[in-house]
């Protein structure tokens, strides 16, 4: 591997940007794109990619192995709680420690493809013990998969008790199989809403900042929030309360929604397998977010920024498009989508 400077240049803050910039999904513009919008359907982390499907395996192990007997559930029972709390929890470490583990622990790649050039480290008093990493896992653990197994054993003891409406694999198989790519879809449209509710002044002071005090993320950022937030960011699950839905789709939709924010957060483009950029790894269109705070609230796959002016490609334009934004903010007037922006000549 070539020298990472000379390989990867950085800005005089030490960010790098990758060549392939984030586009919007071709899926909602015209002309369509056959390839781009295949890539969407059955690239790496699209709709039936092969992170979707790694997600819909581990759900099915769960289901079939680590989920209480039903007759269990139909009473509240301590014993089968902790049972899913304990399931939830080593799934999340077995997602995020290893990409920890190799990247910020070993540092086996070193800085390359890595979206800032910061490591977290110790003596940051903005940190619960004065660590992003431990404040990032106290999160995680303490308030996300606790929140994530509430609703989880809340939901699988409604199905248990016939509270909610159940459908079956071998009576309705096209909708069965339909709600994971769907429920894939609705996660990317309410992350967005969620998520520009969470920018509400009073509530980000209470509750968001917690998050967004990772600045330069890593594996443990992606679902380390406050309690307030983890009960907005998992509500999605409650689609499941009005669809007739089978229980393991509310188990994949928390899992989806617990464990791919440690990767999309990795703040690594790649992770190198021998030196070579094998495996796609952190959403650098959400690692604009977390550096700039108020743009790409969503993700490119439901490009709900772009239709409503806060989508940044990490370009030159798109960052003139931001500054005029904010000007325009700042004298009261109504935002209107930028068009052929001078690039300022301090950026790159």
């Amino acid at each position: 591997m070539a020298d990472s400077a000379a390989t990867f240049p950085r800005d005089r803050r030490g960010e790098w940007v990758p060549e392939d910039l984030p586009k919007p999904s071709p899926a909602f513009s015209r002309p369509w794109q056959i390839k781009r919008a295949l890539n969407v359907v059955f690239g790496f982390e699209g709709i039936l990619g092969w992170q979707s499907l790694i997600y819909i395996g581990l759900t099915a192990i769960s289901w079939l192995f680590l989920t209480p007997d039903m007759a269990r559930m139909r009473t509240f029972g301590i014993g089968w709680i902790a049972e899913l709390y304990l399931r939830n929890a080593a799934l999340l470490l077995l997602i995020a420690g290893p990409l920890h583990l190799r990247l910020y622990v070993l540092k086996s790649q070193g800085d390359r493809y890595k979206f800032n050039a910061r490591f977290p480290d110790g003596g940051n008093r903005k940190f619960l013990f004065g660590s992003q990493t431990w404040d990032n896992v106290f999160w995680c653990f303490v308030s996300g998969v606790t929140i994530w197994t509430a609703f989880e054993a809340l939901s699988l003891w409604a199905y248990a008790n016939g509270i909610l409406p159940w459908v079956e694999f071998r009576t309705n198989p096209v909708y069965f199989l339909l709600m994971f790519p769907a429920i894939h879809l609705f996660r990317q449209a309410h992350f967005y809403w969620t998520h520009r509710l969470t920018h509400w002044k009073p509530y980000y002071r209470a509750a968001h900042y917690v998050h967004h005090k990772n600045v330069s993320p890593g594996p443990w950022s992606g679902f380390s929030m406050h309690p307030l937030e983890h009960l907005i960011y998992l509500s999605g699950f409650l689609l499941h309360w009005i669809l007739p839905s089978h229980p393991i789709h509310v188990v994949y939709h928390l899992m989806h929604a617990g464990l791919t924010p440690a990767n999309g957060h990795s703040g690594f483009h790649r992770v190198e397998v021998k030196e070579k950029p094998s495996v796609k790894s952190g959403d650098y269109f959400h690692y604009l977010h977390h550096r700039y705070f108020d743009c790409n609230y969503g993700t490119t796959q439901v490009p709900l920024d772009k239709w409503f002016g806060s989508f940044h490609d990490g370009s030159r334009e798109a960052h003139e498009a931001m500054r005029g934004r904010h000007r325009r903010i700042k004298l009261g007037r109504k935002y209107v989508p930028d068009a052929g922006v001078p690039v300022s000549p301090d950026l790159r």
